[in-house]
């Protein structure tokens, strides 16, 4: 019986893992490679939108990993000097998207559609937020010079906000990821 438990929890450890690590190619692939022009210049990209999907499907711990490697690793190409705090600041959406979602499940089923776009709306401040502060303090770019990245970043966070929220409520209705995860799922 203890050996099957074991077990049993490695498989769902091991899952989880696999889980993570896919979603942390999906981000780096939908933030790398897939990208819409924006109407403000530059492109948008598809990144949040799996980061906020992976939060809601694999809790906040691994959501965290999920979203800040995908994410990091995509500026390691690109923008290296926003790697470190792409990290952490993808990964703290991850986590505030993750428990607000579930909290509001808890309460009820009905709950779900506006825990999803109360987890994002908030995923995303802090996206916006945190790369302000970024930008401002640890780039050196100062508060005042980094506010042209304000809006588009805003612009940036509905995109993906919209796209996951859809994305999970697709997921959420076929009922598949019910199956195999026991604690987190939209």
């Amino acid at each position: 019986m203890n050996k099957e438990n074991n077990g049993k929890k490695f498989s769902e450890y091991l899952l989880k893992i696999v889980f993570t690590a896919m979603f942390a190619a999906l981000i780096f692939l939908a933030t790398t490679i897939f990208r819409v022009p924006s109407p403000l210049g530059g492109n948008l990209n598809f990144g949040d939108c799996f980061i906020l999907v992976a939060a809601w499907v694999l809790g906040p711990a691994w959501g965290f990993a999920a979203g800040g490697i995908g994410s990091a690793l995509s500026d390691i190409i690109g923008y290296p000097t926003y790697a470190p705090g792409t990290f952490i600041i993808k990964g703290l959406m991850a986590v505030a998207a993750s428990l607000i979602a579930h909290a509001m499940m808890k309460r009820s089923e009905k709950l779900r559609l506006p825990g999803f776009v109360l987890g994002a709306v908030t995923a995303e401040a802090i996206m916006v937020a945190g790369y302000y502060l970024y930008e401002s303090t640890f780039l050196g770019l100062g508060f005042v010079a980094t506010l042209v990245n304000v809006v588009p970043n805003i612009v940036q966070g509905v995109f993906g906000a919209v796209l996951g929220i859809v994305i999970a409520q697709i997921v959420a209705k076929t009922g598949a990821l019910k199956k195999i995860f026991a604690t987190y799922t939209v």
